[in-house]
């Protein structure tokens, strides 16, 4: 059974939640606030958190982050804000979705389904642990290792985010296919990316920065005008 944690300090919502998931054959467990999701997070394994941004003390913003430190398991943001900078904000920090309120906990439990399955499909694509062979895409100078999710430019190692290693790992397993921005958002954060496509532009810039010698002229990740990017090889 797969077992859900709720970070949210409305007790209205948060049992309404659990409610549904529990019908949907979850187990769920309910904190109130940042930190006391992190001691959950620490005292027992759980399949995926549901994480409100507004919270007492330590917002969802920084317990994500610090979620992200040593989990990778999908992160679900749910927030009363609709603007775009809270969406990009909390999908560059490594959530796997953003879900505005008020919404139907059915399409929560739905969003739920897809991303621990999405999750499941990963880890028998890539394996865990050690238990298989870390194998390393190499090209030119940069080394990606799919396995430990560590990237290597020249030699010397950068540091991508959660999205960022999951957006150019997938480019580079698609090498020379373009992919539109409303295409690589639907396929890194599995779901509808109406609205949402300047995430893609923003973390094809960061990433950019981090493995390009001049990001202006990358040889890397192209963009082909008015069709999306590509990686070259």
């Amino acid at each position: 059974m797969k077992r859900i944690l709720i970070v949210e300090d409305d007790p209205s919502i948060a049992n309404l939640q659990k409610d549904y998931l529990e019908l949907s054959g979850f187990a769920v467990d309910i904190v109130a606030s940042g930190a006391e999701g992190l001691r959950a997070l620490k005292d027992r394994p759980y399949d995926l958190v549901i994480l409100d941004i507004m919270l007492p003390g330590m917002d969802g913003f920084a317990v994500l982050k610090a979620i992200r430190e040593t989990e990778d398991i999908p992160v679900l943001l749910v927030s009363a804000r609709s603007e775009e900078i809270y969406k990009i904000s909390g999908l560059d920090l490594g959530a796997d979705d953003y879900v505005t309120k008020p919404f139907s906990a059915g399409e929560l439990v739905a969003r739920v389904k897809a991303h621990l399955g999405k999750h499941e499909r990963l880890k028998q694509r890539y394996g865990q642990g050690g238990a298989k062979e870390d194998k390393t895409l190499r090209v030119r100078g940069l080394e990606i290792h799919p396995e430990s999710r560590r990237v290597f430019v020249n030699g010397r190692e950068v540091a991508l985010a959660h999205k960022e290693f999951d957006l150019l790992l997938f480019l580079l397993q698609n090498a020379n296919r373009v992919f539109s921005k409303e295409e690589l958002f639907e396929r890194i954060w599995g779901m509808d990316a109406l609205g949402d496509t300047s995430t893609v532009t923003v973390h094809i810039a960061r990433i950019r920065e981090k493995i390009e010698d001049n990001p202006s002229r990358p040889q890397y990740i192209g963009t082909v005008w008015g069709a999306g990017y590509r990686f070259i090889v």
